[in-house]
Order: structure tokens, then sequence, then C-alpha cells
């Protein structure tokens, strides 16, 4: 992983960007500490689809129910 300064990030963008599409991690700093982290951008190209947790997750018929009054309370009161 390779760390390069400010002046030198913006003097050498270009270079840079090509290392990093390249799978390579650039980090910027300033004066010698790390400020930032220059890494490739990957989109996932996945369509998602649902149903992964389909009879694997009950919710009780309860679920909706008013909460217990010392436990309602203890919401209404906190600061």
């Amino acid at each position: 992983m390779k760390s390069v300064n400010i002046h030198e990030a913006k003097t050498h963008l270009s270079q840079l960007l090509e290392r990093v599409a390249r799978g390579e991690e650039i980090i910027i700093a300033r004066a010698g500490e790390p400020i930032a982290r220059l890494v490739a951008f990957h989109t996932d190209e996945r369509a998602r689809t649902g149903g992964h947790w389909k009879g694997l997750v009950r919710v009780a018929d309860t679920f909706d129910d008013p909460l217990p009054d010392a436990i309602d309370n203890a919401f209404r009161t906190a600061s």
C-alpha cells in the first residue's frame, strides 16, 4: 500500500487512479498522517432477489401490540 502526500496526489492523480484501477490502494497523507484511502469503486452487478429468509424468520402475532407500561414509560421519560 503506497502512501503519498496531498501535493503528490494532486500532481499525479491520473497515474494514481490507473494504479488503483489495477487493484492497488493508495493512502493520501497530510504531514505524514493518513487522511484518506484511494480505492477502486466496484458496483454490485448482481440483481437483488428477495425471499432468501423465507421460512427462516417468524414474526410473533403480538409484534404490533402496545408495549408494557413500564417499558413504554421508560422510552417516554428518557432524556
